[in-house]
């Protein structure tokens, strides 16, 4: 599903080059559920934005699903994103004078879906995350825990194949961050593919594959959980 090779990304500090990315080759398979575990300053949120499609590299080459998108204009990655991958942030990024319902309906109107269709795939979403009975209530009338399963609802709704998650729980208390973790390994089970950024070993622990990145290079990719 996903093949990098032999990425670069490099940044212009007036006459200085950062090599973010350092020659760079990822494969992740369908249906795989891998952490990409660095500290900060490493290039883990640089790859992540690669693989989502929010960035395009120096040079070096990216496929998702076969086409390569390294090389794509803005217009045409953002088609992908929509399509192909669904967010989910470490600060839920929801609109708060939204419902949960209204929050999750929001892309699904960016991209033309028909009413009666986005109902039905917004009311199953949260359904899907355990929020049935929470449709009405605004973002401040939910926990930390409920807001974030509000934002996998929307990175669900639309069904898209890979589901890109940066530090899941970062904001939330240990006991959310148990819940939201248990949600990742259901959707890896139904079948999505996962891809976990995070800082905290114990979380990349409960990934099926552990990607290290240091100093913009992998140092490590070896099982996890099993």
């Amino acid at each position: 599903m996903i093949r990098i090779q032999n990425m670069y990304k490099i940044y212009k500090m007036g006459k200085v080059e950062v090599k973010a990315l350092d020659n760079i080759s990822i494969h992740i398979k369908a249906k795989e559920f891998v952490a990409i575990i660095g500290p900060s300053g490493s290039g883990k949120s640089t790859l992540m934005n690669m693989i989502g499609c929010l960035d395009t590299p120096t040079s070096g080459a990216y496929y998702l699903d076969n086409k390569e998108v390294s090389k794509l204009k803005d217009d045409d990655l953002a088609e992908i994103r929509n399509k192909k991958v669904g967010f989910i942030f470490q600060r839920f990024n929801l609109l708060p004078k939204l419902t949960a319902f209204e929050n999750v309906e929001l892309p699904l109107i960016y991209r033309g879906i028909s009413r009666k269709k986005r109902v039905q795939m917004v009311l199953e979403a949260l359904e899907q995350v355990g929020l049935g009975d929470r449709i009405h209530h605004r973002p401040p009338e939910l926990s930390g825990g409920q807001q974030q399963r509000v934002a996998i609802a929307r990175a669900l709704s639309s069904k898209p194949p890979l589901i890109l998650a940066d530090e899941p729980t970062g904001a939330l208390d240990s006991k959310s961050g148990y819940e939201v973790i248990n949600m990742m390994h259901k959707l890896h089970e139904m079948g999505n593919t996962i891809v976990l950024i995070t800082h905290d070993s114990n979380i990349a622990q409960q990934a099926k594959r552990i990607i290290r990145i240091m100093d913009g290079k992998i140092v490590e990719d070896k099982e996890g959980a099993q």
